[in-house]
């Protein structure tokens, strides 16, 4: 990268940083190109030197928070799944500590794209980062517990909204906690549900 591109996406990570800012303290239809700028520390030319509107730059945004939120987990399914298709049926949880601390650790160490996803989910497409979950994981497992298709939504639902209220709880308190403690928490809640 020669210095003019490193300099253009310092740039573009600024203002990036700067909308993640505003979007914790108010919705996306009120914030202003200008405030992004005035967070940014860039002039109103800077910001429409790399986007059209505001859109253009929450999109990026959110593929740059997407690309991180990836960057803490194993690169390769089989070591996020932990070797689940050969596992004991009595042996398999539908949430375990191979998904949930990289996703912990995500969490606090970007409290300010939670609090900004918590409070603009639609616009932060905070679902989105919960598909491959959904898709590689959640599924999968409750395939194998032989829940019918037509039922996997509803648990899934359940699993996913119960660790979201903890994780907003645990914002709450400014990931005061180890993920490691959260971790057991969401861990032993699951277990009290499936009797383990």
């Amino acid at each position: 990268m020669n210095k003019s591109q490193s300099k253009y996406f310092n740039t573009a990570l600024r203002m990036d940083e700067a909308l993640i800012t505003l979007l914790e303290k108010k919705e996306l239809e009120y914030i202003t190109v200008k405030e992004i700028c005035e967070t940014a520390g860039v002039n109103r030319s800077t910001f429409y030197l790399h986007y059209e509107t505001i859109s253009d730059l929450l999109e990026e945004t959110v593929a740059m928070i997407n690309e991180r939120f990836l960057s803490y987990f194993p690169q390769t399914e089989e070591a996020v799944l932990g070797g689940m298709g050969h596992r004991e049926l009595k042996d398999l949880v539908l949430v375990s500590r191979e998904y949930l601390l990289p996703y912990l650790r995500f969490i606090r160490d970007n409290k300010k794209i939670y609090r900004a996803a918590f409070r603009n989910p639609t616009n932060m497409q905070a679902d989105a980062r919960y598909g491959d979950l959904k898709k590689h994981i959640l599924g999968p497992i409750l395939e194998r517990f032989q829940i019918p298709a037509a039922h996997r939504p509803y648990y899934i639902a359940y699993y996913i909204e119960g660790i979201i209220a903890i994780v907003k709880e645990w914002l709450r308190q400014g990931c005061a906690d180890d993920p490691e403690i959260l971790a057991d928490i969401i861990e032993k809640c699951v277990h009290a549900d499936s009797g383990k």
